[in-house]
């Protein structure tokens, strides 16, 4: 059964910095690419970053040069390490994989960012 469960999210100021984590469960973990999602009350879920099973990543326009993503394959977990953190990043933060033709999701992680 392929579990996602983030941790690491809580207030902070703008200017800040905070690291989510993703452990993750029930699939083949260093093979998949996996991906950071955010959502803020009243939007859509948005990417905020992925990283493929060699390390690959790919950033929202709106995180370059302030977010950094990473995976520790031993542990089967994946990181958001975020700077400069801006209220606008406040919004709920998903960890994703897709081991097959599936999306998984874990239950989130508030992150809010107070001015």
């Amino acid at each position: 059964q392929v579990q996602l469960v983030e941790s690491g999210g809580g207030l902070v100021q703008a200017g800040g910095s905070l690291r989510l984590s993703c452990a993750a469960s029930g699939f083949p973990f260093k093979i998949n690419t996996m991906g950071w999602y955010r959502q803020a009350p009243g939007k859509q879920r948005e990417l905020v970053a992925t990283i493929t099973s060699v390390g690959s990543t790919n950033y929202a326009d709106s995180v370059k040069g302030r977010f950094t993503i990473s995976r520790d394959n031993a542990k089967n977990t994946v990181y958001l390490q975020m700077s400069s953190l801006k209220p606008e990043d406040t919004a709920v933060y998903y960890c994703k994989a897709r081991p097959g033709l599936i999306d998984y999701w874990g239950q989130g992680t508030q992150v809010t960012v107070s001015s």
